[in-house]
């Protein structure tokens, strides 16, 4: 990511063509990045491209922007990302904003990282095939359990304007909450797409809902019931759901029948276990324990 203090100047990157230079002034005034807007669409289909696009209208690292082109080449081809504008979305997600500094030189690694207060920054492809598998579109009400670093609703945030996302952890959530507000003052607009709150998850956002898309990124051994509730008919929810440690990943799908019956159908989208950090919960502003065992899903 472009600081403050970086001016960029005279730069050849593998090739590309010589740079425009960008003054500490324009920088400073907010004017790079470029303002964020839906229609954004980056070119994908070189590398050069790519970087030199970004450097010049979002003032990246060109060193982050070619590891961010090369990890999406292998989300591709893993088919963990497969229409354009999940394409586009991460591609324009800066994922070393969202590491802490001591990781940040593994922002695009495909490992899962530390951020701190005994969680982590899923890896690149299990946040990419988990928003692919939502179908999130322009305009839907999406709502994200467990913020955590803020990387999983960065990538929503350049799908949909209405983002709402909830952490348990304290501190955690001001910090993140922090970072959007550090990026929103340094010209990334889309940010102003978030909306954040503390509290204990399970129990959702009843105030903003129902929600198009749900997406819950911490493990637990059923579907919330007030999540379900909050769930639009027809819409999706993704999740992690089984034993701690041992998660599937689920595709979620409300629906009714022709009867005005509410059926819940349920797929795996990586056919595999995959580990999550459990769904805590709250009892009074203390986390204690989690929401496992806590009930069936009902609607």
């Amino acid at each position: 990511m472009l600081r403050r203090d970086f001016v960029l100047g005279s730069l050849t990157f593998a090739g590309a063509a010589l740079l425009p230079r960008i003054s500490r002034a324009e920088v400073q005034a907010g004017k790079v990045p470029v303002p964020f807007t839906f229609d954004m669409t980056p070119p994908l289909a070189t590398r050069d491209a790519f970087v030199e696009w970004a450097i010049k209208n979002r003032g990246e690292d060109p060193k982050f922007l070619a590891q961010r082109w090369n990890r999406l080449q292998a989300l591709i081809a893993n088919k963990d990302v497969w229409d354009d504008k999940d394409k586009i979305a991460f591609a324009l997600n800066p994922r070393e904003d969202f590491c802490r500094p001591i990781n940040r030189a593994h922002a695009y690694e495909s490992a899962f990282l530390d951020i701190g207060y005994g969680v982590t920054i899923s890896g690149p492809h299990a946040v990419a095939r988990m928003t692919q598998s939502l179908d999130l579109k322009r305009g839907e009400k999406v709502l994200e359990i467990g913020t955590g670093s803020g990387y999983q609703s960065s990538y929503l945030s350049r799908m949909t304007d209405k983002v709402f996302t909830i952490e348990i952890i304290k501190p955690l959530a001001e910090r993140t909450r922090g970072i959007y507000d550090d990026l929103i003052a340094r010209g990334y607009t889309e940010y102003k797409n978030i909306s954040t709150k503390q509290a204990d998850g399970y129990y959702g956002w009843e105030e903003h809902g129902p929600f198009d898309k749900i997406i819950v990124t911490c493990g637990i051994d059923h579907i919330p019931p007030p999540l379900l509730r909050q769930l639009k008919t027809g819409g999706t929810m993704v999740i992690p759901v089984g034993p701690p440690g041992a998660q599937r990943v689920l595709k979620v799908l409300k629906q009714q029948g022709a009867d005005g019956s509410i059926t819940v159908a349920r797929s795996d989208i990586f056919n595999k276990i995959v580990p999550f950090v459990p769904f805590t919960k709250l009892e009074g502003d203390v986390i204690k324990g989690a929401h496992n065992g806590e009930g069936k899903d009902k609607l």
